[in-house]
Parts: C-alpha cells; sequence; structure tokens
C-alpha cells in the first residue's frame, strides 16, 4: 500500500509550478476575445491620423484635410512638394508582464502566498496576451537581468511562465525595486501597448504619483495590489509570534485600538493608492492571496479609461 504522500510546498500555495501556470490557459478559453477587423487583429488600415497603437507605413502628397502636425517635412524639403506620414495599426501589440519581486510579497496565511497569487496572475495575463494575438514580454527591478524579449504564442507565452517561476520562488537577489522595473518598461514599450504591473500595495505607494498618468496616457495600464486576508482582515484574536531567535510574543488584535492601527497600517493605504492609480488612467484592483486569480481578468474587457475620470 503507498504512503501517503506529504504536501509539497507547491501543493500548499508556497512555490509556483509551471505545470501549474500552464493549466491556467483554461480560464482563459472562452472569455471574449479582442475586437477584430476583416484584417486580423486591430486591422490594417491606412490613416493620416495618429492614434493609439498606430505606427507610420508611408508618406504620400499633402491633401486638403490633412493633419498638418503629421507633415513629412524631410521628404517636403527633398521632393519640394508637400508631403504627409500615413499610419497603420499595429500588426501585433505587445502585451508586457511588470512583476516586483519585493520582499513583503513572499507570505501568505491563506491558499496561497501573494507572491504564488502574483505568478498565477502574471500567467493569465500572458495567456490573455496569446488570446490576442500579442507580442509577450515581461521584466522586474533589476539592472543585471535582461527582461523576457517580446514573443508571440505559446512559445512566448511559456518564456514568460517560466520566468515568473524563477522570480517568485524566492525573493530574487539584486532586486533594485519597482520603480527601476517601471524605468526598463518606458524604454520596451511602444504607444497602444498593454502594461501589467503585479506588485505589493507598499511597492506602488512608493512610485512617484506623476508615474501613472505618463504610463496610463499612451498604453492600456492595469495593476493588481496583491494582498493577504490577515492584512486586510485580521482576526479578533490574540496571535503567537516567534522571532528568528525564538523569542515569543503575542499581539492582541481583539483590542480596538490595535485594530484601528493595524487599518491604518495596511488597508488604508491599499485604499489609498487603489484611488489614487484610478484617478491617473489606471485600472487598478486589489487582488487577495485568497481570491480566484482570474477574478481580474475583467479589467482586461473594461472600456479604455480616461485619466482623471
Amino acid at each position: 500500500m503507498e504512503q501517503a504522500r506529504q504536501p509539497t510546498d507547491a501543493a500548499t500555495g508556497i512555490l509556483p509550478t509551471l505545470s501549474e501556470l500552464i493549466a491556467l490557459q483554461a480560464l482563459v478559453q472562452g472569455r471574449r476575445g479582442a475586437r477584430r477587423g476583416q484584417h486580423g487583429v486591430q486591422g490594417h488600415a491606412l490613416s493620416s491620423l495618429r492614434g493609439r497603437g498606430m505606427e507610420y507605413a508611408e508618406s504620400r502628397e499633402y491633401a486638403q484635410g490633412d493633419d498638418a502636425r503629421h507633415i513629412d517635412w524631410r521628404l517636403t524639403a527633398r521632393s519640394g512638394r508637400t508631403h504627409t506620414k500615413l499610419f497603420q495599426t499595429e500588426r501585433e501589440r505587445l502585451s508586457l508582464i511588470v512583476a516586483d519581486t519585493a520582499p513583503e510579497l513572499y507570505f501568505g496565511t491563506r491558499v496561497r502566498f501573494k507572491s504564488v497569487q502574483a505568478a498565477r496572475a502574471g500567467a493569465l495575463a500572458a495567456w490573455m496576451a496569446v488570446r490576442d494575438g500579442d507580442r509577450i514580454a515581461a521584466l522586474r527591478g533589476s539592472s543585471r537581468e535582461a527582461p523576457v524579449a517580446p514573443a508571440s504564442g505559446p512559445r512566448g507565452a511559456l518564456r514568460v511562465l517560466d520566468a515568473l517561476v524563477r522570480w517568485y520562488a524566492r525573493p530574487p537577489e539584486n532586486d533594485a525595486g519597482l520603480a527601476t522595473a517601471l524605468d526598463h518598461a518606458r524604454r520596451l514599450l511602444r504607444p497602444g501597448s498593454r502594461i501589467v504591473v503585479l506588485a505589493d500595495p507598499a511597492s506602488v505607494g512608493a512610485i512617484a504619483p506623476q508615474t501613472w498618468p505618463a504610463l496610463a496616457m499612451h498604453h492600456e495600464l492595469v495593476v493588481l495590489l496583491l494582498t493577504d486576508p490577515i492584512e486586510q482582515q485580521p482576526p479578533k484574536a490574540r496571535l503567537p509570534f516567534a522571532s528568528a531567535t525564538g523569542q515569543r510574543t503575542e499581539l492582541g488584535l481583539d483590542a480596538a485600538v490595535t485594530r484601528q492601527r493595524w487599518r491604518q497600517e495596511f488597508t488604508v493605504p491599499v485604499e489609498t493608492t487603489l484611488a489614487l492609480l484610478r484617478s491617473r488612467g489606471a485600472r487598478a484592483m486589489e487582488l487577495s492571496s485568497a481570491d480566484d486569480s482570474d477574478a481580474w481578468l475583467p479589467l482586461l474587457e473594461r472600456p479604455r479609461m480616461v485619466a482623471g475620470k
């Protein structure tokens, strides 16, 4: 008779696994897809007006009604006749996953660690990108590790999933923080990209507020704040704690004054950060480690938000 197996770290939600992240593709199947034109995702019609997700295609002679801001001055100077630039919708949008790897994420009290939930949310973002025909890339705050290069299809998704498993197995060394990750992201992004930020609320709260409208103005920006149930709804009890040296203490969360201080430390910053992000044009929500990992996907199906609304 086979002996009962002890639960592994992966089975108990402490470590993400590649097989777990691959299986999440099933949660994306059947969801509403990206709007498609007769020429595929987003189409290829030429236009003299530059919009979201548009790239330069060619130039032609200026015609009445063309936008003067898009005059091709170099060609105009060479030819002696006024020309205007034409743009076309990009074939493949870039979906970029920005992974915060702050030490505070490697913790959890229910269902799974926040780090595992972050990996699962990132995997779902990758599979959504595959469904929508996007190129997929990922990065974290590191000056030594290069981003996962953009690639399309399941091959691109698997590269990202492999990185998420590595990054969220344990706090990586030489983590430079979310600010560095966002700085790297700005170098990769092109107008019309989708950027999904997976982060601890404290990491997001430390980012300069003007960072978010600058990103949301030209991209589809989604920010997920990873939390744990004990942070937002602590039990009314006395909880025992032990330090690394073995010293034991108790924290009385049954006292009203303690619960109020707890709320000021954990709940209020999340509420404030969410309000700030939404006012700056980001699609943002709190994702608890106990939530269904796909609870945030409706954010990708909402109409584009306008900063300040």
